[in-house]
């Protein structure tokens, strides 16, 4: 007889797909900027232009977003671990943002992207969805910035990169 499957198995088999690492941004407050790494990000439709996003029901950005309706999603480097890691902390500090070399830019819609990122994408809220211990956020993709540069992976629990061919 199978046994039920845990949380922690779960976890482990959902850890063997690959995902790139994105920063979720939002307006705090005027000028001030809140981040949370998110891997579960996804595109959604081409027309009109839709991602989604999942944010932990306890996520301290989850307010922010209800109330702004506008974010941004920045896709990470590779070799920018210590980005993924400092908005994977609740608590954030402009003194470990200086350290890290953080910069962002704010789009013509007023959302703050990070600079020195693969992709930037601004985003505004058409949608969401309760899931499980999750809210499920669509939204409408409305600029994209593409410097370019290889992408951060995450692959069975740890960060890799793209492996040339």
């Amino acid at each position: 007889m199978a046994t039920a499957l845990t949380a922690r198995e779960f976890r482990n088999a959902l850890g063997q797909f690959a995902t790139g690492v994105t920063v979720i941004t939002v307006e705090r407050e005027p000028g001030s900027v809140f981040g949370m790494t998110a891997n579960a990000f996804t595109s959604v439709s081409l027309n009109p232009m839709l991602i989604l996003v999942c944010v932990d029901e306890r996520a301290k950005i989850l307010p922010m977003l209800h109330k702004k309706k506008s974010f941004g999603i920045s896709v990470l480097k590779h070799g920018q671990q210590a980005v993924s890691e400092y908005f994977a902390q609740a608590e954030q500090h402009s003194e470990a943002e200086h350290r890290l070399g953080l910069h962002y830019r704010w789009t013509p819609e007023g959302v703050p992207v990070l600079e020195d990122t693969v992709v930037q994408l601004s985003c505004t809220v058409v949608a969401t969805h309760l899931a499980g211990d999750h809210t499920i956020i669509v939204a409408r993709v409305e600029d994209a910035e593409i410097p370019g540069g290889e992408p951060l992976l995450f692959f069975r629990g740890e960060y890799r990169q793209v492996a040339g061919q």
